[in-house]
């Protein structure tokens, strides 16, 4: 892994995410690597990646957070949010919730062409 759980618990500034296990911060490292390496193309194995470029690592990190909270939120899954102070109170749909973080920027120099992009050209003739 690209990261670890005590690194995802000492960048996050949310109580939430400090508070969460390492097992299932590690599980929110593993879908905030997959999420990053569908973005770029490739999984940082390449020895041209080593060491981990930080704007790769802070993108992961930032990833890992988004997936922590969405995954400590029963609210998410429901469907629902909502929110009470004193006597005033809303609820709105989840979809409104912001979404995933946008880590195209720190990424942006890492992305690698996909093998399965563009397309073949074939000349074919009849027998």
């Amino acid at each position: 892994m690209i990261i670890t759980a005590e690194e995802v618990q000492a960048y996050s500034v949310f109580e939430r995410v400090k508070n969460r296990t390492v097992e299932r911060l590690t599980a929110d490292i593993v879908e905030a690597e997959a999420a990053v390496f569908q973005i770029v193309g490739h999984d940082f194995t390449n020895e041209k990646y080593q060491p981990i470029p930080e704007k790769a690592r802070i993108a992961v990190l930032k990833m890992a957070q988004y997936f922590a909270l969405l995954n400590d939120d029963e609210s998410m899954i429901k469907g629902v949010t909502s929110e009470k102070m004193g006597d005033y109170s809303y609820a709105k749909a989840a979809d409104q919730v912001k979404g995933k973080p946008n880590v195209y920027a720190l990424l942006a120099a890492f992305i690698e062409p996909s093998l399965t992009a563009g397309g073949a050209k074939l000349k074919v003739r009849s027998l």
